[in-house]
């Protein structure tokens, strides 16, 4: 399996230029079947969301399912949406044929402020494509490991972000912890440019079940990088290293 992922600056609170700024990208870039998108990529991480919100299964959508179908791919990314009156951090994962799946971004960024306007996703969200079994992450969520922890039940974690530089150690740290604790491979696309509050340097990258990068931007630029994900190699490795099934139960209450 193929992964576009675009490491692309967002014009603040332009959600059509946005849009446009991404085909483009796309368009330049290689085929793939999933191309992966930053946190809130048509806005900007915007912790007041009223007025910029879009209703949920709107233009955004529809433009994302246009592309997949153009593209005869997978695309996916957050959108700041509103939902019977109420304001989510919502990542799409929408299929070539139109069927999407949404979660809701579970763990609110409250230094920044995000949980004051935004609730919280309840449901851990896994999506199959193409015989892969993809769990959607959003940013923050990146800090929780139990919320990842891998139950046996996917292969791939994906992670979007507006991850400031400021904290790019952190971030390329637990990245990797998450891609070998959970044995899995992790998409880690992150956004680069300036918004008022924060700088972003991206550290897009994809990385395999041992912790190393299979593909990786450039910091400070924007790029889409192209990697693979090889189901195969990452079955046979689980299989001469069962770590998932030496792991601790345990109950969360």
């Amino acid at each position: 399996m193929e992964v576009l992922l675009l490491q692309t600056d967002i014009y603040w609170q332009q959600p059509e230029k946005n849009r446009r700024h991404a085909e483009n990208v796309i368009k330049e870039s290689p085929d793939a079947d999933i191309i992966v998108l930053p946190e809130m990529f048509t806005t900007g991480f915007c912790t007041s969301p009223v007025g910029v919100a879009e209703e949920a299964n709107t233009e955004t959508l529809r433009w994302m399912q246009q592309i997949a179908s153009e593209k005869n791919a997978a695309v996916c990314g957050s959108v700041a949406t509103i939902d019977n009156g109420r304001y989510y951090n919502r990542f799409y994962f929408v299929k070539p044929d139109g069927d999407y799946a949404t979660y809701n971004k579970r763990h609110l960024f409250t230094y920044a402020g995000e949980d004051k306007e935004y609730e919280a996703g309840k449901e851990r969200v896994i999506v199959e494509y193409k015989g892969v079994r993809i769990l959607l992450q959003v940013c923050y969520d990146l800090r929780f490991p139990v919320f990842s922890r891998n139950r046996g039940d996917y292969d791939v974690a994906i992670y979007i972000a507006s991850w400031p530089e400021s904290r790019i150690e952190a971030w390329n740290t637990l990245l990797r912890a998450r891609a070998i604790e959970n044995v899995c491979y992790v998409v880690a696309v992150n956004r680069m440019g300036d918004d008022p509050g924060n700088h972003y340097c991206g550290g897009t990258t994809l990385i395999d079940y041992k912790g190393k990068d299979i593909v990786a931007a450039g910091y400070e630029k924007e790029e889409s990088v192209c990697g693979i994900i090889d189901l195969q190699a990452l079955n046979d490795f689980r299989k001469i290293f069962p770590a998932l099934k030496d792991a601790d139960d345990f109950t969360l209450i």
